[in-house]
């Protein structure tokens, strides 16, 4: 247990925001057949600093936080908001011919959008076999993890800086941010995105929640945190309602205006919709599986991600689904955190169909959607979780 804001240090409230019993212990430690046996649901305390106002849980990061997987990076959906976002920014501020680092690449998925474009692109990785597959790929990527202030990269010092999705993982935000200045050329500048409380507190969209994401950031909590490690916001916007997304560039240490930071009220707005959206969500499901077993029909979850195992573990998902569809290989044959439904390619519905797919992947949903009316056909009912509601997307439903 963690006591104390990772951000600002101050010690955090006593009474949680909200708790989530039964969750995942991970969205990447997924367990094979031989270690599902011995896999438990957690019980997840989430709080608010009442100094800096960031929400975060209060325990201990997850074993692999250093490391980035991400399944969802070679989408359609997902390379097209890349591309697009690289155009604007290089355009914007005339970026043509400068050194971009993109820090925790995984395997390169994004760094390889980049290279459609006329600068030069680097990229680091924690996690040695997606440094590997990157290298394999053609691209510079090397083995490093941002780990103290004054540490210098490989190649620096460097132009812009890239972190997606990355920052909420982290136990220690400050000291990466500033391992990423030590690195910057004077006139620096950085592209950040990090998954938006917003959203969750407009949506009430509990199974956004898991463990691996340590820190939920709101515009303003994520602004104070880049400006207290030297960074000027120049842009920010929300992305698809779900995703913040800042540019800033460096400032002079000797110039931060962000000193001292006065007391934060409690969300309890934040709270409130969590609830009301945690029940909700069980009212939707419980009549969903009510109808599926009165007609006898059977169902598939389609979305190995957080959202997914979050949703199976919490409600009655877990005992009604007969498997989870994904199509990222590296989870295909384990089983999800704490329901313990297996993880199949799509594929494994010819081996054994259900009568409809229920979607639970925000952000992909319309993608997948397309995909499952295409290979499973007319008759099959496709279903898609949209926050707080179950929406029918093809096939019908009664």
């Amino acid at each position: 247990m963690k006591n104390h804001c990772i951000c600002c240090g101050k010690k955090l409230p006593v009474k949680p925001l909200f708790v989530l019993e039964d969750a995942p212990a991970s969205a990447q430690d997924i367990s094979d057949a031989k270690a599902v046996k011995g896999d438990r649901g957690v019980t997840l305390g989430l709080y608010q600093c009442e100094m800096c106002g960031l929400v975060q849980f209060d325990c201990e990061p997850v074993s692999y936080y250093r490391d980035v997987i991400r399944a969802g990076g070679f989408t359609t959906t997902m390379t097209g908001l890349r591309r697009e976002q690289y155009r604007r920014m290089i355009k914007t501020y005339d970026l043509k011919g400068k050194k971009f680092i993109e820090v925790g690449c995984g395997r390169g998925e994004f760094i390889k959008v980049l290279t459609e474009f006329p600068v030069s692109v680097a990229g680091m990785e924690h996690k040695a076999d997606l440094v590997d597959i990157a290298r394999a790929d053609g691209l510079c990527v090397w083995r490093e993890f941002p780990e103290r202030g004054d540490q210098n990269f490989d190649g620096g010092p460097y132009d812009v800086f890239l972190s997606f999705n990355f920052l909420e993982h982290q136990p220690d935000p400050s000291v990466m941010l500033q391992a990423i200045y030590h690195n910057l050329s004077e006139d620096g500048m950085g592209l950040v995105t990090v998954p938006a409380l917003e959203y969750i507190a407009e949506q009430g969209s509990y199974y956004e929640l898991i463990r691996d994401h340590i820190a939920y950031y709101s515009m303003d909590t994520l602004q104070e945190l880049l400006e207290r490690n030297g960074f000027q916001v120049l842009e920010e916007e929300l992305i698809n309602r779900d995703t913040i997304t800042m540019t800033v560039k460096k400032m002079p240490l000797t110039d931060q205006t962000l000193q001292n930071v006065g007391e934060k009220v409690r969300d309890d707005a934040l709270a409130r919709s969590l609830q009301a959206g945690y029940y909700k969500v069980q009212e939707e499901i419980d009549a969903l599986t009510a109808n599926l077993t009165a007609a006898g029909r059977t169902l598939a979850l389609w979305g190995a991600g957080h959202q997914g195992f979050t949703l199976a573990a919490t409600t009655k998902l877990g005992d009604c689904a007969r498997y989870i569809i994904d199509s990222a290989p590296f989870k295909q044959g384990r089983f999800a955190p704490a329901s313990h439904l297996p993880i199949v390619p799509p594929e494994h519905f010819y081996e054994e169909p259900v009568d409809a797919v229920l979607i639970v992947a925000p952000g992909y949903t319309d993608e997948i959607a397309g995909s499952a009316k295409e290979k499973f056909g007319d008759e099959v009912s496709i279903l898609a979780m949209r926050t707080d509601h179950i929406e029918v997307m093809a096939g019908g439903w009664e």
